[in-house]
């Protein structure tokens, strides 16, 4: 099972449940991969059989104790590569999800120590995703879901979600920023004293420190 197909199958099923708990679903894992179901259902049969994920027929998947730590290897790949790509080359938060998404199956461990080491070993990444170290340890601190914070809630921006380049763009051009001190309100947000609505989806991709 050692391919780029089964590591962004582990990285996806990993990703859905780091912030919120429910496991995700054969039917979520093709929509996020954008591939056909049955596609899905024979990957996960085969990564079932290696021991890296636990599923039963129309149930969710999950991660096994093996499955999860090859997981968080190519989620720290992943980070990192797309941290490097920020602070050394300038692109911008909304550019590198696709970069890395190339770059983490081909460079060498070699590689990825130099530019850990280079970057003075990050612990998030540019949208705030926790990088794991190289024995797998991750650290997060409490959060909550834009969408799910009262009216008032005032926190830092902790995390926003990478897979949309257009709502990223919005969010910055509106302000937002990753450790920024945000306060919440009634139909949008008030950053640096200034009152801006939300765009689109944006409380379903925002996360504040509790």
């Amino acid at each position: 099972m050692a391919s780029p197909a089964a590591d962004d199958y582990l990285k996806t099923v990993y990703a859905h449940t780091e912030w919120q708990p429910t496991p995700i679903t054969p039917s979520q894992l093709a929509a996020k991969l954008g591939i056909a179901p049955s596609s899905v259902t024979e990957m996960v049969k085969k990564l079932a059989a290696a021991g890296l994920v636990s599923h039963v027929p129309y149930g969710a998947v999950r991660l096994t104790e093996d499955g999860e730590q090859r997981a968080l290897a190519i989620v720290r790949r992943h980070r990192l590569i797309e941290t490097w790509l920020v602070r050394e080359f300038g692109y911008a938060w909304d550019e590198v999800h696709d970069e890395a998404e190339v770059l983490e199956h081909t460079i060498s461990d070699r590689l990825l120590e130099g530019i850990d080491t280079r970057l003075g070993r990050p612990r998030f990444d540019p949208h705030g995703d926790a990088i794991p170290d190289a024995t797998g340890r991750v650290e997060r601190e409490p959060f909550v879901l834009l969408g799910d914070a009262a009216a008032g809630h005032t926190g830092r921006v902790l995390r926003v979600d990478d897979r949309d380049p257009d709502l990223l763009r919005a969010l910055e051009s509106a302000g937002l920023v990753i450790g920024g001190d945000i306060t919440v309100i009634a139909g949008g947000l008030r950053i640096g004293g200034a009152d801006v609505a939300l765009p689109g989806t944006a409380a379903e991709v925002v996360w504040l420190s509790a």
